[in-house]
């Protein structure tokens, strides 16, 4: 038994998948007999439960073996797969560092999971001397690493990452939701080098598809089995994998918009940083940036009252409104109120 089958809840190793109509036959013509599916209809047909079309392009666009990729009904089921494959209720723990995405923290609850919460330090990176000893622990099964984090907007240091994943035994979690606005080499590179490591990544973001609610993991076969093992048959609909071929068919589109997005999160810190109630506009790699300000809840309920809708982030990051960069316009509208309020 390899180091990730010993990682797994034995309940998991030993589960026999449920083998749906499209996995017994994968053939795309036919007389179709065989699924309990309605002949009639434009969409009657169930999807291909691999999807394999689209993760043939990811693929391309990745640079990453097919048999390397799984795909999620977004990244929340890809996070709450993890806690079923590697955690078992009320025994095992996840590690998280605050404050960060908080669906980590949802989804143990959901799995009964206990988490542990390790401040970020001063520069909101990973606190390596606080951690450390934790990585004995040894009912400590997952560590989720946001990078670039949210609600702070910063990578992590690559070293640091790198120390927790080679001297932790359980399994390291990549969240690289917003990576494609921070220009630094993603960690899917490393997927070949640590048997431990899954890495994240989302259509939601850069590749504008958040409706269509499709999350990227990219990591080991001997990872993956247990994911493509226990997912429900059929988890994203064939319209959902159809819009999202469409959109990696021509994927200059998607850099020029990237690009943009990166070049308004620039000029909207720099116009952040001259509002009277901004107390501080720290530096993103993502595509939004954490503002303290004064009275931010005040301020959020003033921007809501003009339909300018931001994320008050004050419980998680004292005094900050985590804040989306939008179109030039939007941005604009955004600042030109913000300079109106008065506390």
């Amino acid at each position: 038994m390899n180091r990730t089958d010993q990682l797994v809840r034995p309940n998991v190793r030993a589960l026999a998948p449920y083998s749906c109509a499209r996995d017994e036959y994968e053939g795309e013509e036919g007389t179709f007999l065989d699924a309990n599916e309605s002949p009639y209809g434009p969409h009657n047909r169930y999807p291909d439960p691999r999807q394999r079309e689209l993760r043939a392009a990811i693929s391309s666009l990745k640079g990453i073996a097919e048999e390397n990729i799984f795909l999620g009904n977004g990244s929340d089921e890809v996070i709450d797969l993890c806690y079923r494959i590697f955690c078992n209720p009320g025994i095992d723990r996840a590690l998280i560092f605050q404050p960060t995405y908080g669906m980590y923290q949802v989804s143990a609850e959901v799995n009964d999971v206990e988490v542990i919460k390790v401040p970020l330090d001063e520069n909101f990176d990973i606190d390596i001397p606080a951690v450390t000893p934790l990585l004995e622990d040894e009912r400590i099964k997952l560590i989720f690493i946001c990078s670039p984090n949210n609600p702070t907007g910063n990578c992590m240091d690559t070293e640091r990452i790198d120390f927790i994943i080679r001297n932790f035994r359980g399994i390291v979690v990549i969240d690289e939701a917003y990576a494609d606005f921070s220009g630094k080499p993603s960690f899917i590179e490393k997927t070949g080098l640590y048997d431990n490591l899954i890495v994240m990544q989302t259509f939601s973001k850069a590749l504008g598809m958040a409706a269509a609610r499709i999350g990227m993991a990219f990591a080991a076969t001997d990872i993956l089995k247990y994911f493509f093992r226990i997912k429900p048959p059929y988890n994203i609909s064939t319209l959902n994998q159809e819009a999202a071929l469409e959109r990696l068919r021509d994927i200059r589109p998607i850099t020029v918009q990237t690009e943009t997005i990166t070049a308004e999160r620039k000029r909207l810190a720099d116009k952040l940083a001259t509002v009277p109630i901004v107390e501080r506009v720290w530096p993103s790699d993502a595509n939004f940036l954490l503002v303290r300000v004064k009275n931010p809840d005040s301020v959020y309920n003033k921007l809501i009252a003009n339909n300018i809708i931001v994320r008050n982030k004050s419980r998680e990051a004292e005094g900050c409104l985590r804040i989306t960069a939008g179109t030039r316009s939007e941005n604009d509208r955004l600042i030109n109120e913000l300079n109106t309020i008065r506390i």
